[in-house]
């Protein structure tokens, strides 16, 4: 049986990348500090004796016996509250964590991906935004602890790769939504299903003319999936390219939730990309992959799972 590791992965995206794993036939140990991270998304898990979940900060040495196949490197706040929150551990698990994941595999002889981000991008000057664009970023602005740490993360990725010879994948995400991100994770679609299911106005910043990208999480698990079969060492952007307006999205989200919600506009927050879209012409040609949940149906599935949730919190 193939083993594989997964950092970050009682996290959103990592919990789903555990059970896809699972699903695959893989045996599967989990590492998460549960910072942003929590043990219900992984407590379904628990039993099957192919799972194994270990309490662990990343930035410490990461110690596992026997061999591995696979080690991804999923562990970091992801949303703007949360590394906003966590300034000095997004960077350390940026810069320690990626290092100790990477010897890791260095040790197994594994294969290593890591999980990068849009947000290398920053601001974006390009639309959409191809892998060789180098981005419009500001390093000492409040996102650029979150920017910065995925930049160092690839460049020692890569580093790795032509000093060692780490077979690498690098996966550039896009924004994803779904079952298990958190109520309170700060990011639009989160925060606008949570206003809407709770009769609050929706906090749309600027004018709401900014865009974004949705992907599903099951199509960008889809996604990695099909990243680890083939062998390409290059940044792979992953995401969906339908680009909507966070209007629009605000006016969507009242819609399908029947909510009597308004929608409140506010200033927009420093660095706030104004644009943000994936050209994922390297995913269709070489991976075959796209995404297939639309944004209506996807939000759907999301709004459903808020609704448990939010009878559970409150």
């Amino acid at each position: 049986m193939k083993r594989a590791l997964v950092t970050g992965g009682a996290g959103f995206l990592g919990s789903h990348l555990c059970e896809r794993l699972l699903k695959e036939e893989y045996s599967v140990i989990c590492i998460d500090n549960l910072i942003t991270g929590a043990a219900e998304n992984i407590k379904h898990l628990f039993e099957n004796p192919d799972f194994t979940y270990i309490q662990q900060d990343v930035t410490k040495y990461i110690d596992i016996e026997g061999d591995l196949d696979w080690v991804f490197h999923f562990a970091s706040p992801a949303s703007p509250i949360d590394y906003l929150k966590y300034p000095i551990q997004t960077l350390k698990v940026g810069a320690l964590g990626t290092h100790n994941a990477l010897g890791l595999a260095k040790a197994k002889r594994a294969k290593f991906m890591l999980a990068s981000t849009s947000e290398v991008y920053g601001d974006p000057q390009v639309h959409p935004q191809p892998e060789d664009y180098w981005g419009n970023v500001n390093p000492i602005g409040p996102r650029g602890v979150y920017d910065e740490a995925k930049r160092f993360a690839e460049a020692l990725t890569m580093a790795y790769h032509r000093e060692h010879d780490i077979d690498i994948r690098i996966v550039r995400i896009f924004n994803t939504y779904g079952p298990r991100i958190r109520t309170d994770d700060g990011r639009v679609i989160p925060t606008f299903v949570t206003q809407a299911l709770k009769g609050e106005n929706l906090t749309v910043f600027g004018d709401g003319s900014q865009t974004r990208s949705f992907c599903y999480v099951e199509d960008l698990i889809d996604g990695v999936m099909k990243l680890m079969e083939v062998e390409y060492h290059l940044p792979m952007n992953l995401g969906n390219p339908q680009e909507v307006s966070v209007l629009e999205l605000a006016q969507l989200v009242i819609k399908l939730t029947g909510s009597k919600s308004k929608i409140k506009f506010l200033p927009l927050p420093q660095d706030d990309p104004k644009v943000r879209k994936p050209d994922i012409t390297r995913a269709k040609t070489l991976l075959h992959w796209q995404p297939r949940v639309e944004l209506k149906d996807g939000l759907l599935f999301t709004i459903e799972y808020f609704k448990h949730k939010l009878e559970i919190d409150s």
